[in-house]
Formats: C-alpha cells, sequence, structure tokens
C-alpha cells in the first residue's frame, strides 16, 4: 500500500513537472572536466556555490538532472556520464590503486557500449579522452594539480565541452541512455505494486536524507541473509518481493524528492507528509500545525496573533467540512498520507504510516489542540508542537534527548486518528514530575488531554483550560492546596530556594494521608511570619472547606489518574497565588 502511494504520487508530480522522468534523478556535482573535441582534457570547472548556515558560509555542490544512478556497496559499477575521481580518472581515493584501475575501466566500457554508435561531438570528445587517459598519471596532469585535492574528495564529476555545454545535456547522449535496453534487466515476473508482468528490479535505488541513515543510502526493499528470503529465491535479493523497474524507479524517486523537502524529525523517525495533489501547500498546512514556528520576539504580537488566528479559522473550517484556503483552495476531500522511516543498518524500517482524507486529519488534529488547551503565557506556542509534547518524556539530563521510538509512532497515530492518547505517554510524564518535580505547561497538557480521552476516568469536569474553582473532586482540590501551602512558604521565606514541593510532592501526590497534616503544621509557622499570611490562610481554609474534613479529606492513596489530577490542580492554582492582594482583600 505504502509503494503503490508513493508510486501514485510519483505520476502525479511527474504529470505536473514536479520530478525527473524514469531513469534519471537530481545528483550532486563538484566539478565539471572540461574536453577539447579530440578529447584532450583541458582544465577543471568547480560546480559549488556559497550557501549561507547561520553566519558561516560554506561551498555546496550544485544539483543537476543526471542519469539515475547506480546502486553500490563493495561491487564496481559505473554511473553514466558522471561519477567520482575512482571512475572517472582512475584516481587513487582509498589506497587501492588496482581497484581504482578496474573502476575507471568499467567506466571507460560502460560509455563504450552505449556511445559507439552516437556520432555527436561530445560522444567522440568523451571517448576519446577515456582511450587516451592514463590513470597511473593523474596525478601529474597538469590540468588536474591545482583542484586536486578536493578532486580526491569524492565529489561527483561531469564533462563539458569546451566552449559548449554539458555532455548530459546533449540530445544525441541521452537519446543513447533512454535507449539502452533491458540488458541486464531482471526476470519478467508480475509487480507487486502494479500488478503487471515486467522486468523485477533485483536492487532498488537507495534513499538519502533519513535521520540517522548511513550517507550512501538506505534501502526500503532488500534481502542479504537466508532468512529473510523466500523459498526458492536464495541470493535472489529483490525477486522475494518482486516489484518492476519502473515501480521501484517511481517509489524511490517520490521518496527521495520528499526526504528533500517535506520531513520533521521525531525522535529516531524521519516523518515525511504528502497529499495527492500537485504544489506543497497541503503540505505547508500540515507542517504548521505539527511543528509550527516559536513566537517571533522581534516581530509585532499582533502579528503573532493574527497568525494563530488563521491557523484556528482553518482548523474550524476543516472541523465543519469546507474548504480551506491558503495559498490557494485545498479540498478537504483529497487524500493525505503520513510515513515515519528510521534508519535499522542500511535499510529504513518504516515506523508508523497513516492516510485518510486532508479535512479528516485537521479535523482530528483541531480535536488534538482543543484537548492540549490550558492556560499559558503570552510568549509561549498557541499550539504546542507535537516534538515539544514528546520532549516532556525525556529527562533534561539524558545523553540522548530523542524520545522512544515506539511511543512516538503510539502518538502520532492517536493524534491523526483522534484515538485515545497512549497510556505510555501519560505514565512518561508522570515519571518526569515526580522525579523533576517541574509542572510547565508541556507536562500539564498532555496530562489533561490524556485524562480528557481516558475511557476509564470518569472526572473530566476539572481537566479544564484554567483553574476551575467549582470543582470539589479530592485530588484536585488537594493539588490546589499543595500550590498554596508551598506559596505560604516562599512569602515566609523570600528567596528560600528549595520548597515544600522539592521534598513532598511526590509524597503528597500519592499518599496525601502521611504528608498533608505535616504540611499544614508547617504552614501555621510560615503563615505567623509572612507578611500577608491572611491571604493564604483563608486560600488553604477555602480549600479545606471542599474536603470531608469530617469523614476522609486526605485519602491513603491516589491512583495515578487522580495523581495526573493532582498535578493539574497544582499547575491551574499557581498563577491564581499571584493575583494582586487587592482582589483578595487584603
Amino acid at each position: 500500500m505504502i509503494l503503490q502511494a508513493l508510486c501514485d504520487y510519483y505520476d502525479i508530480l511527474a504529470r505536473a513537472g514536479e520530478i525527473s522522468k524514469p531513469g534519471y534523478a537530481p545528483t550532486k556535482v563538484s566539478f565539471a572536466l572540461v574536453l577539447e573535441e579530440d578529447g584532450a582534457l583541458a582544465g577543471v570547472v568547480p560546480q559549488k556555490y556559497q550557501v549561507l548556515r547561520g553566519k558561516k558560509s560554506y561551498d555546496a555542490p550544485k544539483e543537476f538532472q543526471l542519469p539515475a544512478p547506480v546502486k553500490r556497496a563493495v561491487n564496481i559499477a559505473p554511473n553514466f556520464l558522471y561519477d567520482n575521481a575512482s571512475y572517472v580518472l582512475g584516481a587513487d581515493l582509498k589506497g587501492k590503486p588496482e581497484r581504482a584501475r578496474q573502476c575507471f575501466e568499467a567506466f571507460r566500457q560502460l560509455h563504450h557500449t552505449l556511445l559507439d554508435d552516437v556520432d555527436a561531438p561530445g560522444a567522440r570528445a568523451l571517448l576519446a579522452f577515456l582511450d587516451g587517459w592514463n590513470p597511473a598519471q593523474a596525478q601529474s596532469c597538469e590540468a588536474l594539480r591545482e583542484q586536486w585535492e578536493q578532486l580526491l574528495a569524492g565529489g561527483n564529476i561531469v564533462f563539458q565541452l569546451r566552449g559548449g555545454a554539458f555532455l548530459h545535456e546533449e540530445p544525441a547522449l541521452l537519446a543513447a541512455w533512454d535507449g539502452r535496453g533491458e540488458a541486464g534487466a531482471g526476470p519478467l515476473l508480475p509487480c507487486l505494486v502494479s500488478g503487471t508482468l515486467a522486468p523485477t528490479a533485483k536492487l532498488h535505488p537507495s534513499l538519502k536524507g533519513i535521520k540517522g541513515g548511513q550517507p550512501t543510502g538506505s534501502s526500503l526493499v532488500s534481502f542479504n541473509a537466508n532468512a529473510y528470503e523466500s523459498y526458492g529465491r536464495v541470493d535472489a535479493q529483490g525477486l522475494n518481493a518482486p516489484v518492476s523497474e519502473r515501480a521501484a524507479f517511481a517509489y524511490t524517486t517520490a521518496l527521495n524528492h520528499l526526504l528533500s523537502k517535506n520531513k520533521l524529525h521525531l525522535g529516531d523517525a524521519t516523518v515525511i507528509y504528502w497529499a495527492e495533489s500537485p504544489g506543497t501547500a497541503y503540505a505547508e498546512v500540515f507542517e504548521a500545525f505539527v511543528a509550527p514556528q516559536a513566537p517571533d520576539e522581534s516581530a509585532e504580537l499582533e502579528e503573532d496573533r493574527e497568525a494563530q488566528n488563521e491557523l484556528r479559522n482553518m482548523l474550524s473550517r476543516a472541523a465543519a467540512g469546507e474548504p480551506i484556503h491558503f495559498s490557494y483552495r485545498l479540498d478537504p476531500a483529497v487524500r493525505f498520507h503520513i510515513l515515519g522511516l528510521s534508519p535499522n543498518a542500511a535499510r529504513a524500517a518504516v515506523r508508523f504510516y497513516h492516510t485518510d482524507s486532508f479535512g479528516a486529519i485537521l479535523k482530528n488534529l483541531g480535536r488534538h489542540f482543543h484537548d492540549l488547551e490550558i492556560a499559558h503565557g503570552e510568549k509561549e506556542f498557541e499550539f504546542l508542537p507535537l516534538w515539544a509534547l514528546l520532549s516532556e518524556t525525556v529527562s533534561p539530563n539524558a545523553r540522548e534527548k530523542a524520545s522512544s521510538p515506539l511511543l512516538t509512532g503510539a502518538v502520532l497515530r492517536a493524534i491523526l486518528m483522534g484515538a485515545p492518547y497512549p497510556r505510555a505517554l501519560f505514565c512518561a510524564v508522570m515519571t518526569r514530575v515526580k522525579a523533576e518535580r517541574n509542572i510547565n505547561r508541556g507536562k500539564a497538557a498532555i496530562i489533561k488531554a490524556y485524562l480528557l480521552r481516558s475511557e476509564n476516568f470518569q472526572h473530566k469536569e476539572a481537566c479544564t483550560v484554567a483553574l476551575n474553582k467549582e470543582s470539589n473532586h479530592q485530588a484536585y482540590v488537594l493539588g490546589r492546596l499543595f500550590s498554596v501551602l508551598e506559596k505560604a512558604q516562599k512569602d515566609a521565606l523570600p528567596g528560600i530556594t528549595a520548597t515544600i514541593k522539592d521534598r513532598y510532592f511526590t509524597s503528597a501526590c500519592a499518599a496525601p494521608r502521611t504528608t498533608f497534616p505535616v504540611l499544614l503544621k508547617l504552614a501555621q509557622h510560615h503563615m505567623r511570619k509572612a507578611e500577608y499570611g491572611g491571604v493564604s490562610e483563608r486560600r488553604i481554609q477555602e480549600l479545606l472547606g471542599k474536603l470531608d474534613v469530617e469523614r476522609n479529606p486526605f485519602p491513603a492513596q491516589l491512583s495515578l489518574e487522580e495523581q495526573g489530577l493532582f498535578v493539574l490542580g497544582y499547575y491551574h492554582q499557581a498563577p491564581e497565588n499571584y493575583q494582586t492582594r487587592e482582589k483578595e482583600g487584603a
């Protein structure tokens, strides 16, 4: 299903002229060898441009549409009309001169096979150069001396006629590549993607741009051991899952196109996304919600609010099934796909995959942000991005900051499908709260959203955006009470670095009966010392009035969900503690 969706997307982009045609791929090139018409080497021209990254600039190779690169591991396999210095010049890059000579001979043989019958200046010049070139004398060549070290660095090299075009732009040479026939093509088998009888790809093109993947590329479909092979398919590689050469090219080209443009990183997963439509508007809207930009402190606050209001309006229209307007009118019925890929040695593992109509996905995203909504400061995100939520499950002292890969996939599926959040997310956040004793917006928002969607939790009225003074739920009131007791201590001891939260929060949250009587006694001393102790005393009495003092004001234990409500009450009460004393009647 994934490969079929990617092949369909390739066809959409191909019709719009936004992607390479079959047999070609965008390839980075560092140098061009300039040839005379008789094949003599006239010089080397760098094919790089300046790129600014932060405050520093560096040289980046240019990108050309070239014949699709071959799949290489330890085998010798040349590319057509370009390659690295080992193949083009026979230059020894790694202390293996014999292998470099073999690479050059394979490169020369390929071009004789395809260009011997081509009557074009570029073909004649290239073949003359290859026939007259001596790899043993490459380093002493005057035309290469200035760029020799850079040529050996491994970048691709193309060819150019002196005063003319690049050879990979000559129609006659490209016609030779397009008409190379089926020599070496795989056996005819039914393609698992298209269902047609077609030559099968034994090796699929590599994918580049997956976070943590090998620089040479990763494979989505490959077999390299008997344990993974089908009966009778020993050492058959891609024949174990027959995909036609055309389909293999289409899905990998579409994937590489997406990996260079529409992607974000969650945990160890590289997430790509696309709509069954040309252009990037659908992807840009999706990215605006999943990974919004932080508010720009240099920009006017009013501009930030306008941008956030526009996102809200988009979600409202999507929820109502209405068309969405972005750079152009977006159709909610268009199919949208989200795919997560993780590195696995030389392969890419599918972490998750989800597809639905664009309107349904935005509707579920809207519900997600509604469930997460909680009181926050003006300079914080209006919409909490997924990466910010997942970071709340990771210890700030951890060497590896990525969240659990399995948790990442489970959370994203819950968001996109409108399903309950995984319990593992809630447990991970509660663990961090107790370990760090830091209840910030992200942790409180996750707890609120999880409890709202939990089927077994019955007290959802306490899961509000801001403080709910009407709620009498015991765990919620106890969380508020703990916050007031902490404020009383801070008023009595200004500048204190360690409060009752650092010593008692975990025990108060899990076992209130053993902790709160101690805290209430401490509070009496604090309120007598504080200049405005009467404010805290009135708040404490008000909250104690919401508890059943005669029967069981402090339960022996709270369930994990009740502990979450305790944390939520603490978070909601904190800003209330700093309301002006005039409002409190002090």
